[in-house]
């Protein structure tokens, strides 16, 4: 796949969870685009930041069915990744 990192990485997903992972193993989760691999992923994180990413997990999370005025609505289908860093490597999010 020949994206564009900048279109790979959509933004950081930033929860209670995520911010521990964060803080204490050098975790941090990334929404991205649901056709990037994980080396695609890997390449984008370690071009747009300058660090050197250990490994990557992804997961898809399906929309959940939500009752509207007028019917019921789907929310869109996303793709996650969580990527470790290496021992003392840092993203600056804030």
């Amino acid at each position: 796949m020949a994206l564009d990192p900048i279109y790979i990485i959509k933004k950081p997903v930033l929860t209670e969870k995520s911010t521990e992972a964060m803080n204490e193993y050098g975790k941090y989760t990334f929404e991205v685009d649901r056709l990037a691999t994980k080396t695609d992923i890997k390449g984008a994180i370690e071009s747009l930041y300058d660090v050197h990413v250990e490994r990557v997990q992804t997961r898809v999370c399906k929309g959940k069915l939500k009752r509207m005025r007028f019917g019921y609505v789907r929310e869109k289908v996303r793709k996650v990744a969580t990527v470790r860093l290496r021992e003392g490597e840092v993203i600056e999010l804030f």
